[in-house]
Formats: structure tokens, C-alpha cells, sequence
């Protein structure tokens, strides 16, 4: 439910806050706050951007920086940990939990910062993500699967979930049997919300979408029997088996272009093209009503990531063969 009292952020029952990230748009990422009765976590950073936004929820909520336990991110994709740094400088009791494969990126971001700024080009960078700050590694912990802490009488569970990245996994809180499923449980926006209940589409961000590995980690998800997922694209969602048939059957239908379309004269242009078609005609079969510009809108940076990912994915794979 939405708190008045919280602007940029959505509570639910259980201890859980979802805080906007202020990223690219409204409701396009959050992190999450979750709650216990001696301390806090915060599970996804988004950008330098958002900061300000995750300590004034923090503050309204009747928290200290000194009350946070962890801060926690599913994956090191720059959407989900890029302030990842800057919190871990404003909350001194605080350990940083990640997936291993991902925790030398944290601790020097220098790397990973020269790779996105090639992508970008350092003014777009600059705007959207600022300067990455490195973590101590003394303050790194690096969560395997299976791995569980404690958040005050609260049990987080660690699962190892491929196929979005390699450095994935998802964080399971049986107090309100849902998991925080970063990117594995794909997008639903809450623009797309319809009587029908939540929309949801998966992504294929590159640079290492696995389609079976993804497919089998959602299965994984499920074996917990989860009444909720906590998405990072974007807030709680329920009805999850049926999100995760129509989760499974986007990830075929993304399979299908890219195989059919792999050989084809402007290949990508082509496989976003019909990429774009599917998935509007999706929406219109669920019963959004958005004009066709606003879909344009909510749409463009997902059309154009998923289709560079699954070129990244053919071309992978042809080299593998």
C-alpha cells in the first residue's frame, strides 16, 4: 500500500518499504528496506541518484545509519548496485553482501566503471550513475548458495539464480514467503497493472542471458511455493505462478526471434521490431490502454537491451558450437 507519508516509496506488511531509486524515470527501479526489530537491510542500491531518497525514507521510518545491518545487492548491474559504495560510506556497521563473482567488482570498481562509461560515454554516464566507490573488502561478504543470515529474528536465504548473470541470486524472507528476485523474475511495471493483475515480460540485458539457466532458476524460485516476488522493475507482485507461465513463455518467444531472425539482413532492427510487436500486442491482450507513444516511452530502454542481449547470446552460443 502506498504511505502518504512516504513520497517516493511503497509499504507493505511485513517490515518491507519499497523506495524509488529516482532512476531514468518514476517506478522504473527501487530498493528495498526491509525490517526487523534490532536493525535493517537494505536489499539494492540503484544509483548515486537515488541516496538522498533511500536515507530520507530511512530517517521517516525511525532509523538511524548506524541501525543497518547489510546492504545487499542481487547483482552488480549499475541499476541495482551502482551506490553500492556511497551507502556502505554512510552506514559504519553495516556488511556488504554479494554474489562471489561479483564482489572484486565492488571492491574495485574501476574496471567495471571504464566498461560502462565505453558504452555510455562519460557524460551519460556521469548523469545517470556519477563515479562508482569502491567497498573495503573487510566489509565484503560473499553469500554462496545456501548461505543464510540472521536480520534480527529474520532469516534471509541465499539461492544462486543464473541466467540473468552469472552473479545473480535471489533472497528468500520466509517471514512473508517472497523472494527478492532482482532481474531473474523479469519486469512488471506498475503502469501496466490492468483488473487482470500485474504484467510481467523478461529481460535479456547482455552480457550473459542464459535462457535454459534462467528458466530452470524461476523453477527454482517456485520450489519454495513464494506468495510474493519483490522485484527491483518494480515492487511486489502476487498471482506468482501465473506471472511465472507467462515469464517462461516470453523467454521462449525471445528465443524463437532471435533463432529465426539470426541470419537476417539488419538482424537487430528486425528482432526489436517484432520484439516491440509481441510484446505490445501482449499488453493490449492484457488489457493496457496506454496510448501507443506512452508504451513507446515505458518500453525503449527494455526493447533495446533485450535485443543486444540476445544477440549477445546467438553470437555466444555460435562460438561455443
Amino acid at each position: 500500500m502506498e504511505n502518504p507519508s512516504l513520497i517516493n516509496a511503497l509499504e507493505y506488511p511485513g517490515g518491507i518499504v519499497a523506495i524509488d531509486t529516482a532512476y531514468t524515470r518514476p517506478q522504473m527501479a527501487c530498493s528495498y528496506l526491509v525490517e526487523s526489530d534490532s536493525g535493517v537491510a537494505f536489499i539494492e542500491t540503484g544509483t548515486n541518484s537515488g541516496v538522498p531518497g533511500l536515507l530520507g525514507v530511512l530517517e521517516r521510518r525511525g532509523w538511524k545509519p548506524d541501525d543497518v545491518r547489510y546492504v545487499i545487492v542481487t547483482h552488480v548491474h549499475l541499476d541495482h548496485a551502482g551506490a553500492a559504495g556511497t551507502l556502505m560510506r554512510e552506514f559504519p556497521s553495516a556488511s556488504f553482501l554479494v554474489h562471489p563473482r561479483g564482489a572484486r567488482h565492488m571492491i574495485d570498481p574501476a574496471r567495471l566503471e571504464a566498461s560502462v562509461r565505453g558504452v555510455y560515454g562519460d557524460s551519460a554516464f556521469d548523469e545517470m550513475y556519477g563515479s562508482l566507490v569502491p567497498i573495503d573488502a573487510e566489509r565484503v561478504r560473499e553469500m554462496n548458495d545456501g548461505d543464510t543470515v540472521m536480520l534480527g529474528g529474520r532469516e534471509l536465504l541465499f539461492r544462486d539464480t543464473a541466467g540473468h548473470a552469472r552473479h545473480h541470486f535471489c533472497v528468500w524472507d520466509e517471514r512473508t514467503r517472497g523472494w527478492f528476485a532482482g532481474d531473474t523474475f523479469g519486469l512488471s511495471y506498475r503502469e501496466f497493472d490492468t483488473p487482470g493483475g500485474p504484467f510481467i515480460f523478461p529481460t535479456t540485458t547482455p552480457i550473459e542471458f542464459d535462457p535454459p539457466a534462467l528458466k530452470e532458476s524461476i523453477r527454482m524460485l517456485l520450489g519454495q511455493a513464494p506468495e510474493w516476488m519483490y522485484l527491483t522493475h518494480y515492487g511486489r507482485v502476487g498471482d506468482v505462478p501465473r506471472l511465472a507461465e507467462r515469464l517462461i513463455g516470453g523467454i521462449d518467444v525471445h528465443v524463437e526471434i532471435a533463432e529465426r531472425l539470426e541470419h537476417a539482413e539488419n538482424r537487430s532492427a528486425k528482432m526489436r521490431q517484432e520484439m516491440e510487436a509481441w510484446l505490445k500486442s501482449e499488453l493490449r491482450d492484457h488489457g493496457v490502454d496506454l496510448p501507443d507513444a506512452e508504451l513507446d516511452r515505458l518500453l525503449e530502454n527494455d526493447l533495446d537491451l533485450n535485443t543486444q542481449g540476445i544477440e549477445v547470446w546467438l553470437d555466444r552460443r555460435r562460438k561455443q558450437a
